[in-house]
């Protein structure tokens, strides 16, 4: 009888457990990967496909999979590459092939002499930096371009091209000095 009343309260006892681990995995159902929404931030949301990934999430979903380097982001850049390198705790690698290198971003500029006002530009525009109207000329809103080029292969009139950014106290940086470059030490000439 003593048997029977233990095994009846640990099996009371293993209903309530379970119970409660499954009212818990219901209640506190985590949604997506934290580290893919974290990478997900991190990238300009561009969804401009240069990574090699359709999207911003898919890269991100790669990333954090492990299988996609975190330095393939054009429109990111190296500012992009250093937060995930420090997110993730991966070795900075600078820009990936695919990855404008030059020290300025690019963006797109469009020759309006030459716009014919297709509309097909805005279309492919990820971040709706190109301003314009049907039949009018078009013009590219520099703060949000990211220099994607997406926008160059629509044209039917070759009117756009990526030229590097202007210089601001935002993305000046200094120059590099030449790499083996002797000091020349300044000349005090007497009079």
């Amino acid at each position: 009888m003593e048997i029977l009343a233990a095994i009846s309260v640990m099996a009371f006892g293993a209903l309530i457990l379970g119970a409660a681990i499954g009212y818990a995995a219901v209640r506190f159902k985590v949604d997506g990967d934290p580290i893919t929404d974290k990478i997900n931030a991190i990238l300009p949301q561009t969804q401009c496909g240069q990574c090699g990934y359709p999207g911003c999430k898919p890269y991100a979903e790669a990333i954090a999979r492990g299988d996609a380097e975190i330095n393939l982001c054009p429109p990111g850049g190296e500012d992009a590459i250093r937060n995930l390198s420090e997110l993730l705790g991966r070795e900075y690698k600078p820009a990936g092939e695919s990855v404008r290198t030059e020290t300025q971003p690019g963006i797109a500029l469009i020759d309006e002499a030459a716009c014919i006002g297709c509309t097909l530009c805005i279309q492919a525009c990820p971040v709706d930096a190109i301003l314009g109207a049907a039949k009018q000329m078009h013009t590219v809103i520099i703060p949000f371009c990211t220099g994607c080029e997406l926008c160059l292969p629509p044209c039917p009139v070759d009117c756009i091209e990526i030229k590097p950014a202007p210089e601001s106290p935002e993305n000046w940086a200094w120059p590099h000095p030449a790499e083996n470059r002797p000091f020349a030490a300044p000349t005090l000439e007497r009079f």
